[in-house]
């Protein structure tokens, strides 16, 4: 189970850990009853339930990725979530529907929760799409490089744009404005998360006027 990293404010320190301590590691004061807006907060996870999701795009660790991690060097395999958390996603066998197996993953929602008209016909689409004899084995094979579950991916979320008349995304495109974003907090994150497992605590000079989505993008450890 994925363990919860804690961030807290003291001393001028921004800490993160796994649980709260009893002293500030870096003064060395009592950290009991401290005043409210310094309450330690967790920092939220970039990885959920893929099943738990509704019309995103999620990444996971692909089937032969054996250490089940999202390192730069591991294999991710993509699909994508109807409204009801069965993943679709396009494999050498054709497209599977799976209602297990996306447990942890990085989702990227594709549809607004007030697009209403989009939220009614999306598993419709998603069905008649992953019908069609682009992605029937017999017909075209998969292929690592340009015939692959990224590939059904972009192609179905460029089939919504287009019945929306709206402009198509290229492979380079989405990659650098959706996957990139998230891969780079799941690098941090994960870095963070192995810092702490070996050194207890990590501390950075606090931040005043940044986020807390901010503090865990810039505060995070680099090796």
């Amino acid at each position: 189970m994925e363990q919860n990293v804690i961030h807290l404010n003291h001393c001028q320190k921004e800490i993160f850990c796994f649980a709260v301590p009893q002293v500030c590691p870096s003064c060395g004061e009592e950290l009991k009853g401290r005043r409210l807006q310094e309450a330690p907060v967790s920092l939220p996870s970039p990885f959920t339930d893929g099943h738990k999701t509704s019309c995103c795009l999620l990444v996971a660790p692909a089937h032969n990725n054996q250490d089940r991690d999202f390192s730069g060097t591991s294999d991710l395999h993509t699909g994508i979530s109807n409204t009801k958390g069965v993943v679709y996603n396009y494999t050498q066998d054709g497209v599977q529907q799976d209602q297990s197996g996306w447990g942890h993953c990085v989702s990227i929602p594709l549809v607004r929760p007030d697009t209403f008209h989009m939220l009614a016909q999306w598993d419709q689409y998603l069905e008649r799409f992953s019908e069609g004899p682009t992605w029937d084995p017999v017909w075209h094979k998969f292929h690592e490089d340009d015939h692959n579950c990224f590939s059904f991916c972009l192609q179905f979320l460029n089939s919504i744009l287009a019945m929306e008349g709206r402009s198509l995304l290229s492979r380079e495109d989405f990659t650098r404005s959706f996957i990139l974003p998230r891969m780079r907090r799941v690098s941090k994150y994960t870095t963070l998360i192995q810092h702490l497992q070996k050194h207890q605590y990590y501390m950075v000079d606090r931040q005043e006027t940044e986020t807390q989505g901010d503090r865990q993008d810039e505060s995070a450890p680099t090796s």
